[in-house]
């Protein structure tokens, strides 16, 4: 059952709207790489396009009717986006979820230190990453401080081609005879994940004659606080300057949330520019064809609902993660303005919905085709892909798609003309992975993971073939008006 390479079929106008997705979408990823960013981002696009604050809906009492478009942010982390359709709620959703953060180093909330005359900040390396690949790479910081007196200064540093750009250091290979006999998950430590920001230091002016002790001019004369500016001169001068850049201070570090990304924009891969080479591709190759296909969708007869969620890749926790009540309870409030209201109603609704969890799946890579089992792997620029089950080994922690369930979405994106592949995640003891698919099936609902393939998965550059991204947007599409 080989799949066919998409690139083979296209017409011209089809290459044109694949030109018109593609840089849409390297330019979005480019300018938004955390998950506040793309979820500022997408509400700017969304009220756009016709949707209104599920909120101000609620505090006014707005009746919904069929037509009608909402959206409902998550602590600016996440978002959901419904078109209302012209068939009850009760009867089910076409539902399309995604998730916007991705693997990178966070900056600790005590980080910032100086030792030998270099500054560094100190960080925590979020999701699966393989740390030395983050080493001496350029480094940009996006992010938020939150002050005392309730403002937030927002931070993008690294991104303009002005900027400065920061990174980790490595070991030089003249020295490197114990560091490489370490195996790769040891070979650099997390804790030596500690980003360069500066090393000029604070120019302290000597004490007069008669003055005292170094540390008591320093107290007195010098240009920033006492013994710490003689003492960590470099440090005082990068306090300094984020004093003066931005208005903060140390103690502001607290309540900050700085995440440390690859610097520079997605770029077109290879002679023939088919591929596409950016940050983040996990997920945001699923995230913005899920978003884009959402805000063009037409009247729809089922209901339309994309949702972009956080921390998919610590395990989809907390607040803004999956496993919060805030899809089922923006769902409850919609149907109460819909006229739907009820618990048992709410019940209903979810567990006949149907979902494609929208995330990315391994691409068959040729050089390392050991871990791979050729005729269930997904190949660039075949087209969607769908994943009837993750998890690792025996399927644990998998979502597991029936087989009636399967054979509607084949029908769906025959229908639509969409090239789709299906594939597993590597050899069946290779290792494996999850998705946010699981967590929908809970209610009861169709669900089955469907994405791009990605080569390099995690690494802080990953590959994507533009077609299945196109692909990927065709299909959403196509799910989105599914009866």
């Amino acid at each position: 059952m080989e799949r066919p390479n998409a690139w083979l079929d296209y017409t011209d106008a089809q290459l044109d709207d694949l030109t018109r997705i593609c840089d849409g979408y390297k330019g979005f990823i480019s300018a938004n790489k955390t998950e506040r960013e793309f979820c500022a981002a997408a509400v700017a696009q969304a009220r756009e396009a016709g949707y209104h604050d599920l909120s101000e809906l609620v505090e006014q009492g707005t009746a919904l009717k069929p037509g009608d478009r909402i959206y409902c942010s998550n602590h600016g982390k996440g978002l959901l986006l419904i078109e209302l359709g012209t068939e009850p709620l009760a009867r089910g959703l076409n539902i399309l979820g995604a998730h916007i953060d991705s693997p990178r180093l966070d900056v600790k909330q005590n980080p910032l230190e100086e030792k030998s005359e270099l500054a560094t900040l100190d960080t925590h390396y979020y999701g699966g990453i393989k740390k030395y690949q983050w080493v001496t790479i350029p480094l940009a910081i996006h992010g938020v401080i939150c002050k005392k007196d309730g403002t937030t200064v927002p931070v993008c540093v690294g991104e303009a081609p002005d900027d400065p750009v920061f990174c980790v250091s490595d070991l030089l290979i003249h020295l490197s005879k114990e560091q490489l006999a370490k195996t790769a998950a040891d070979v650099i430590e997390g804790e030596l994940l500690d980003v360069i920001v500066g090393n000029r230091p604070v120019k302290v002016n000597k004490p007069a004659a008669g003055a005292g002790t170094d540390d008591a001019a320093a107290e007195k004369d010098g240009s920033a606080d006492g013994k710490a500016a003689a003492k960590e001169a470099v440090k005082a001068g990068v306090l300094d300057l984020l004093a003066r850049e931005l208005g903060v201070s140390e103690e502001d570090f607290l309540s900050a949330e700085l995440e440390v990304v690859p610097a520079g924009p997605a770029r077109d891969l290879g002679l023939d520019r088919s591929l596409i080479l950016g940050y983040g591709q996990d997920d945001s190759s699923c995230a913005y064809p899920s978003l884009v296909a959402q805000l063009e969708c037409e009247a729809p007869r089922r209901t339309a609902v994309t949702i972009l969620v956080d921390k998919e890749e610590i395990g989809s926790v907390g607040a803004t993660g999956m496993t919060s009540r805030f899809f089922e309870d923006a769902i409850a409030e919609v149907m109460e303005l819909a006229g739907e209201g009820g618990e048992l109603a709410l019940r209903r609704c979810l567990r006949r919905s149907r979902m494609l969890s929208s995330d990315v799946s391994a691409a068959y890579d040729p050089s390392y085709a050991s871990v791979f089992e050729p005729k269930n792997s997904c190949y660039l620029g075949h087209g969607l892909t769908f994943n009837k089950y993750t998890g690792s080994r025996g399927k644990s922690g998998s979502n597991d798609a029936n087989a009636e369930y399967v054979a509607l979405i084949r029908r769906c994106m025959d229908d639509a003309g969409v090239h789709f592949q299906t594939a597993e995640l590597g050899k069946v003891d290779a290792g494996g992975g999850g998705t946010i698919a699981y967590i929908l099936a809970k209610y009861g609902m169709d669900v089955i993971d469907c994405g791009v393939p990605v080569l390099s998965m995690h690494a802080p550059w990953e590959a994507t073939s533009k077609a299945d991204v196109y692909e990927a947007y065709r299909g959403y599409k196509a799910f989105l008006q599914l009866d």
